[in-house]
């Protein structure tokens, strides 16, 4: 079976995704819009973002936006599992989010309906997280995971943002465990404060994270610039390479330090972010 996915992506295929602009099913010219937004990966809400007498409605329109693919890939979040026989097979999807995953079996039952399909578990309870790596190790299906931090904010009663630092940490290491890109972001839901987008996207980073969802396009440059590598960076991760090249192991820096092919690694990832801007 061909992979809708393999369809999805034109000028962004190749590129680290840094931005992930979600749009309501129910608001086709919102999706429009986001389509060309600039957002690296768009995907269609059929859960939070639609009222529960539009659902159908959401579907019928993103099973027509489906229905050709489109230069930017588009993922679809589900609403229920009966979502997946309407959507699997059309060309213009890239991947499902999969909402209130629990337990590696909720991903056995998707990945079951949905052959082929790259799939991304939102974590958003206790339980959850505390399953992360069985969840991310479920089925190769399994291509990223993020949590659902409304929804787990309001399980573990948690009144400040610090007190998620715990489950974010938690599952940037399932992930890397489990040879999965790094987690992106749970979305920021005040668009008019960009101030303190940018600022929960540096914890964001500095915790793991590589990339942020968003829920409105002028959001989306403030994440790209908290996630791009400062020239600094850039530079050090350019000397990393350079010792590569003619050192095998762990490589000893012209300023003293130790590096091995771990940090190799990231030093590449931080060359490839850095195309992003020429």
């Amino acid at each position: 079976m061909s992979t809708p996915a393999a369809a999805n992506g034109g000028r962004h295929r190749g590129r680290l995704p840094l931005t992930w602009l979600y749009a309501p099913g129910d608001r086709p010219d919102v999706v429009g819009k986001a389509l060309g937004s600039g957002a690296d990966i768009v995907i269609v809400d059929l859960e939070d973002a639609v009222a529960p007498e539009r659902k159908a409605y959401a579907l019928d329109a993103t099973v027509d936006l489906l229905s050709d693919a489109h230069p930017v890939p588009v993922h679809v979040r589900i609403h229920t599992p009966r979502d997946i026989p309407v959507l699997a097979s059309l060309p213009g999807l890239g991947g499902l989010r999969v909402p209130k995953v629990a337990h590696a079996t909720d991903i056995h039952r998707i990945s079951e309906l949905a052959p082929g399909l790259p799939l991304y578990p939102l974590l958003e309870n206790a339980l959850a997280v505390e399953q992360a790596y069985a969840i991310a190790t479920a089925h190769p299906a399994v291509r990223g995971l993020s949590l659902g931090e409304a929804d787990l904010r309001a399980d573990l009663g948690v009144r400040d943002d610090s007190g998620l630092d715990w489950p974010r940490s938690r599952i940037v290491v399932a992930a890397r465990a489990a040879k999965l890109p790094p987690p992106v972001q749970s979305v920021h839901a005040d668009i008019g404060d960009l101030t303190a987008l940018a600022a929960g996207c540096a914890r964001g980073r500095a915790l793991g994270f590589l990339g942020r969802a968003a829920i409105h396009p002028r959001q989306l440059p403030v994440i790209e610039r908290a996630y791009l590598p400062t020239p600094q960076e850039v530079d050090a991760a350019r000397a990393v390479v350079a010792a590569a090249e003619t050192d095998r192991g762990a490589l000893a820096l012209a300023d003293g330090r130790f590096v091995d092919a771990a940090v190799v690694a990231g030093a590449h990832r931080v060359l490839a972010l850095a195309e992003r801007v020429g």
